[in-house]
């Protein structure tokens, strides 16, 4: 379990970013405890009700493994093999960066008027002190590094219900909000406004192998059936983020959001 949730805070940041389904549903996979992914009687275990679109929700993600598997995964490993570390981390600060203007307006869309201090100082130190977002600058003057914000979380504070679990090709996992609010994500992210289209595609593809090259150690972490597991443990943390920590782990009590470092 322990290593588990070092996996999951090393990784959360890229929950956020678009990414394959399963490359993000891995990820939050690493938020179900053992006994839930090997016990369909489990408390936690998600109801049928939440996935009323299972059966084409099941094609897509087929669709998405088979992707990733002739295409994304081979290049990713390709990446990794010729990019040095230190330029692997630079990359993934990179995006990290970018990714603050989001949080930033989501911040202030949901009142949150600390955590859009915070990010918006993260953002202004990595920018110019952090060479561009290439170094973390931030985090060692004492800024934490959140979970981050979207659309989705701001329609769900305001009321809006999450609606049933939905994949959708190439993107992957989501809620019918979150999925709604993809647009908005998309137009406050920097890259959106790049007019040069080769430029703006090869950031996102370079996004996208960026994300899948931090998480391949991970897939083994996968048991029993692959959906359902990635399923049950992304409507698991979807609640988490909505409700910023404020929900009951497996052992009937709150996450220690410090604790992990989120």
């Amino acid at each position: 379990m322990k290593m588990l949730l070092t996996l999951l805070r090393q990784n959360v940041r890229r929950l956020k970013r678009l990414s394959l389904g399963f490359i993000t549903a891995i990820l939050l996979g690493c938020t179900t405890s053992p006994q839930a992914a090997d016990n369909t009687d489990a408390p936690m275990q998600i109801e049928h009700s939440r996935d009323r679109f299972e059966r084409f929700n099941r094609g897509v993600y087929s669709f998405n493994m088979f992707a990733d598997k002739w295409l994304l995964k081979p290049v990713t490993k390709g990446y990794v093999a010729i990019t040095p570390d230190p330029v692997e981390s630079g990359v993934s600060n990179f995006f990290d960066n970018l990714s603050e203007l989001n949080n930033i307006v989501n911040d202030v869309l949901q009142w949150k008027w600390k955590q859009a201090g915070n990010d918006a100082g993260r953002l202004l130190i990595n920018s110019t002190v952090g060479v561009a977002g290439l170094f973390d600058v931030a985090r060692k003057a004492g800024l934490s590094e959140a979970d981050g914000e979207d659309f989705g979380q701001t329609l769900a504070v305001w009321g809006v219900p999450e609606g049933p679990y939905l994949v959708l090709p190439l993107l992957g996992p989501y809620t019918v909000t979150e999925a709604v609010g993809l647009p908005v994500n998309w137009q406050i992210h920097p890259v959106s406004n790049i007019g040069h289209r080769t430029t703006r595609y090869s950031l996102v593809a370079l996004d996208f192998i960026d994300i899948r090259a931090k998480l391949l150690q991970t897939e083994e972490l996968i048991s029993g059936d692959e959906y359902t597991f990635i399923r049950d443990a992304y409507l698991q943390r979807r609640e988490y983020l909505v409700k910023d920590g404020n929900v009951e782990d497996d052992f009937g009590g709150e996450f220690d959001e410090q604790e992990f470092d989120f």
